[in-house]
């Protein structure tokens, strides 16, 4: 008997990144694929490195001893140790922890403060729209790294802690951040603000802060995670760029990708090429799985770049194409 409650099958696979990658064909399926599965496992990385690395991220000497300087990999050291002798697998592990965090903290800030900022500058306009707009103009033609540099030697003296180097990395990247989600938020409220649906409940008696929060609000942030994460990619960048040359965290502190790299340089040209091959390998990686999720997800929501499926006819029925369901087609007798 036919019923108007979907089915749990169907619930699933609305949710928002199933629903992607069953939009999705082709390359981008692929590409969407293989991000997701490179972020996911950096994710699942950094949630469980305790378990995973073998070591601390400081640590140069274990029961047996210690571990050496530059010693290549072998049972103990699985990827060697580096010229100051940590171990090459366990920094590499706890590298993700540090990058996670300055990837939350920089781009959920900056996302909250850029979003609210777009909502009342579109939706009050007039001198305050005028200013906020000229300000932020003004902010994104600052480069972040160059911007993290300042920042970093305010804040700790150029060389800092896990909480002072993270602070610093994540402030700047906030600052730098803001404009993208201002311009983007700032765009849709101004268009929004303008339609049958915000006239209405202006008519009916609401108030205009619940008409930014609750009409507007949502349909003007649609495209946040597209620029979420494309900036988480440049996010891990600018840590990894601090670091290598020499305004990054301490390594007594936390692991950090970008300051093995700078340890490395001198390792390259005496053959040694563990100590800079893998945490240059995980930033590769990192970067590109955001990246593919980001473009993926970007291609989906514009129609002139989604791949559409092949619509597959069996039996009376047609598959369509955009959200994956099978639409029956009843055929007159």
């Amino acid at each position: 008997m036919a019923t108007n409650q979907p089915s749990s099958q169907a619930r699933w696979k609305r949710l928002p990144i199933i629903k992607d990658v069953i939009r999705s064909a082709g390359l981008q399926r692929a590409m969407l694929i293989a991000g997701l599965i490179i972020t996911i496992g950096f994710l699942i990385t950094a949630l469980f490195a305790p378990l995973i690395a073998p070591y601390t991220w400081a640590q140069t000497s274990a029961e047996f001893g210690s571990f050496g300087t530059q010693q290549p990999p072998s049972s103990t050291n699985i990827w060697g140790t580096t010229v100051s002798g940590f171990d090459v697998f366990s920094r590499v592990i706890w590298g993700t922890r540090t990058a996670v965090a300055v990837i939350v903290a920089a781009v959920a800030a900056s996302m909250i403060l850029g979003v609210l900022l777009g909502l009342v500058s579109g939706y009050i306009g007039g001198w305050l729209d005028r200013i906020l707009v000229m300000i932020a103009d003004a902010v994104y033609a600052f480069p972040s790294l160059l911007l993290a540099i300042v920042m970093s030697i305010a804040l700790t003296g150029g060389r800092s802690s896990a909480i002072g180097g993270i602070a610093a990395a994540a402030l700047s990247i906030t600052v730098v951040f803001i404009p993208q989600y201002f311009r983007v938020v700032r765009a849709e409220t101004v268009r929004l603000k303008a339609e049958p649906f915000v006239e209405s409940a202006l008519v009916v008696g609401a108030s205009h802060w619940r008409v930014m929060i609750v009409h507007i609000f949502k349909n003007a942030t649609r495209t946040l995670p597209l620029i979420f994460t494309l900036n988480a990619a440049e996010a891990v960048l600018t840590l990894a760029g601090l670091g290598f040359i020499g305004f990054g965290i301490e390594p007594t502190s936390a692991a950090e990708w970008g300051y093995d790299l700078n340890r490395s340089i001198s390792d390259v040209t005496s053959g040694i090429w563990w100590t800079s091959i893998f945490p240059g390998s995980a930033i590769v990686l990192a970067v590109l799985g955001v990246t593919l999720v980001g473009e993926s997800l970007n291609d989906l929501n514009d129609p002139r770049l989604r791949i559409r499926r092949k619509r597959k006819k069996t039996h009376g029925s047609r598959f369509d194409s955009d959200n994956g369901e099978s639409v029956h087609e009843v055929k007159n007798v």
